[in-house]
């Protein structure tokens, strides 16, 4: 037994420094998705070819989204570049991706180095895929890819909401489910995968597939990022969601003789600036200086007359997040997962977990600030004043954290929702733990979520995978018999007839669903979340049934009666099919939409992100997609709503959104047997380069 332990310890050992079992070929099996396999027999060639794969399908997203976060936009494409420079030089980012340069685990320095050298590889060879603009960008460096991951990580995430750079996404976040042996029909674990980001820029997912030395990992991650952050493998998977953490904090200082005030002493500021070129229209180049101002608490965001605002965020000494992901997806089992999760280079994101022994798990994942005092309220603003107290300096440990492992129900969720809601009857207690720990409440999504696992006992896998398409709005289920008492008992001959026809309405937001764009006209009046709207105010002890009732049904009747009167002068009729008016345009295509954004309750997320006259058009939501379940092989539907690719010239820019308009997901080629039946062609590593066998 204890030889057997020494050599599984050996082969991991091989396995995550990259070290060679055999000599085999490197190649990229490309598939008629356009998703790549890649069989490599160490870690260095896997991660080179997984740039160079990322660099075939998004060659000029990457170099565009590495030129910003480099913090020189504005000297590239000019003026409106310059807020994100001056963010990125405001931040530090320079200086901190030199200071995880020393830090950071060798393996981590490994995987971006590769892949940056795939990158560059693919650029070199070829020259005709890069736009001639961007051909100044090159050559990438490892430092441009960290730099893009903080980016992402503390200006769109941990620090999006106090920056003020998430505002124009109506639900940015996720779903997942993890349903357990004893809720399965099949008896086997299952897990779905499904955030929900905006369809361009930086949020872009890129979908592969890894085979070392007969290891098989896939899953997605952002487009410029190595490795997977969501994704599984033979044994496991998981998956991750924006969670409720605050873990970033704006500090509004007083300001006194060029300084500024903690506990009514004046400190000074650490000084310093950078200068910035910003292109102008005629092609030149004028320099601007950035002055750079710092305190105790965090670099200055703002500044006026009187005050400044200073940020402060969690994980700027985590450097190794990649290295956390590529452990979780080389993990076996529980323990080694979770032994990953210890790690605590991730700071930010649930994890929701599933794998073939059975077990479940949910963690409210991140590094949450220990505080000496105040809740979630307190935290959750601009903090006043310059307090001593309030300048925290440590973070809660893994062991801290909620979570919730093989729960009676079977079944655990995340919807964005805090983690006391993660199953139902509740396991989780916020009296057991901080009160800054996370806010209380359940939207009417997490309610959606919760509601279909609940009231099923036995769930198939193809009934999970209906389950994660469902566009049912929870909402309408709730309050349309109040409305409908409130219209009968009305003397509105306009709001009788729109009763008519949401009372036929299948409460959907599907394609032909007639009575969703009336409903939705009706509830943006109404206006779901004033809590004063309601007979019966959202309960803790009632989470999945509440809020209820009209507060004041002649103001419903009203509001109706003018939605309906809308509607019908914009459309001619008010039983308008939902993909007439909601649709999705995207390169060439133009076709019908489903679902919206999760407010109204529905599971199936895609929210607008342009609207004229006569319609929306989604610009963000469902993105990655993976249904999941955990036999002798995985089992596995998935969908990239938008496709694997943005180069203008491939087949795959766009090419899978009419499977999300007919709400279906495609087979995810796992097997040797899968990928062969569904090659395209493949490419075979050859010095510093990929050539078509």
């Amino acid at each position: 037994m204890k030889n057997l332990l020494v050599s599984s310890l050996f082969i991991v050992s091989l396995i995550l420094n990259g070290f060679s079992q055999n000599d085999s070929p490197t190649t990229i099996t490309w598939d008629t998705w356009g998703v790549p396999h890649i069989k490599a027999d160490n870690l260095e060639d896997l991660f080179f070819a997984q740039g160079w794969a990322e660099m075939h399908n998004h060659a000029n997203h990457i170099i565009e989204l590495f030129g910003v976060s480099r913090g020189r936009g504005a000297e590239y494409w000019g003026k409106d570049k310059l807020i994100d420079d001056m963010l990125i030089h405001t931040l530090g980012f320079s200086e901190l991706a030199d200071a995880w340069e020393n830090t950071q685990d060798p393996i981590t320095k490994k995987i971006y180095d590769s892949f940056v050298s795939g990158l560059n590889a693919y650029a070199e060879a070829h020259p005709e895929a890069i736009d001639e603009a961007n051909k100044k960008l090159l050559p990438l460096t490892s430092k441009d890819a960290k730099m893009h991951s903080m980016y992402i990580v503390f200006t769109r995430f941990i620090g999006g909401g106090d920056l003020g750079r998430v505002q124009d996404w109506p639900d940015m976040g996720s779903n997942a489910y993890a349903i357990g042996p004893s809720k399965s029909a099949s008896g086997n674990a299952m897990l779905v995968q499904n955030p929900h980001l905006p369809w361009f820029g930086e949020f872009l997912f890129f979908e592969s597939h890894f085979n070392l030395n007969g290891k098989y990992m896939y899953g997605a991650n952002l487009v410029g990022l190595p490795g997977i952050a969501i994704g599984f493998n033979d044994h496991l998977g998981w998956s991750h969601t924006d969670n409720t953490i605050d873990n970033a904090d704006t500090y509004e200082l007083d300001l006194k003789d060029g300084g500024y005030l903690i506990d009514g002493e004046r400190n000074d500021f650490e000084v310093s600036s950078k200068t910035i070129k910003i292109k102008q229209e005629d092609g030149t180049l004028i320099e601007q200086n950035i002055p750079i101002m710092k305190t105790k608490y965090g670099p200055v965001v703002k500044k006026s007359e009187d005050k400044v605002l200073a940020i402060r965020m969690v994980g700027m000494d985590r450097p190794d997040m990649a290295l956390q992901w590529w452990k979780m997806i080389n993990a076996s089992n529980f323990n080694e997962f979770e032994s990953a999760l210890k790690m605590a280079q991730i700071p930010f994101w649930n994890v929701m977990y599933a794998d073939d022994a059975g077990n479940i798990f949910y963690l409210f994942n991140g590094l949450v600030p220990k505080r000496s005092s105040g809740d979630w309220e307190y935290w959750n603003r601009f903090i006043p004043g310059g307090k001593s107290a309030d300048l925290w300096t440590e973070v809660h440990s893994y062991s801290d954290l909620p979570k919730v492992k093989n729960p009676e129900t079977g079944w655990l969720q995340n919807s964005n929702d805090p983690p006391w809601t993660s199953t139902l009857p509740m396991i989780l207690k916020p009296s057991d733990f901080p009160s800054y720990m996370a806010p209380v409440y359940m939207s009417y999504r997490s309610q959606r979520a919760a509601r279909m696992l609940m009231e099923d006992n036995s769930i198939t896998f193809d009934e999970l995978v209906d389950y994660k398409l469902s566009t049912h709005l929870e909402f309408a289920d709730r309050i349309l018999d109040d409305l409908g008492r409130a219209v009968a008992n009305s003397d509105s001959d306009k709001a009788k007839e729109a009763m008519k026809v949401l009372t036929a309405w299948d409460r959907e937001a599907n394609n032909n669903s007639r009575g969703t764009l009336l409903f939705y006209n009706w509830a943006g009046k109404f206006n779901i979340w004033r809590v004063s709207n309601y007979a019966e105010s959202w309960s803790f002890d009632s989470p999945n049934t509440t809020p209820d009732g009209l507060s004041d049904p002649t103001t419903a009747v009203s509001l109706l009666e003018t939605a309906a009167n809308e509607i019908e002068a914009g459309f001619g009729k008010l039983d308008v099919p939902w993909g007439d008016y909601y649709r999705i345009t995207y390169g060439d295509k133009d076709l019908p939409a489903n679902g919206m954004d999760g407010a109204l309750g529905t599971f199936r997320v895609a929210w607008p992100g342009s609207t004229d006259a006569t319609h929306a058009y989604v610009g963000g939501g469902d993105s990655w997609v993976g249904v999941i379940e955990f036999g002798k092989t995985p089992k596995a539907k998935v969908l990239l709503s938008y496709g694997n690719a943005t180069q203008k010239d491939s087949p795959h820019f766009g090419d899978q959104l009419e499977l999300f308009s007919k709400k279906e997901l495609r087979e995810a080629w796992f097997t040797d047997a899968e990928i062969k039946a569904n090659t395209n062609y493949v490419e075979v590593l050859k010095g510093n380069k990929f050539v078509r066998d």
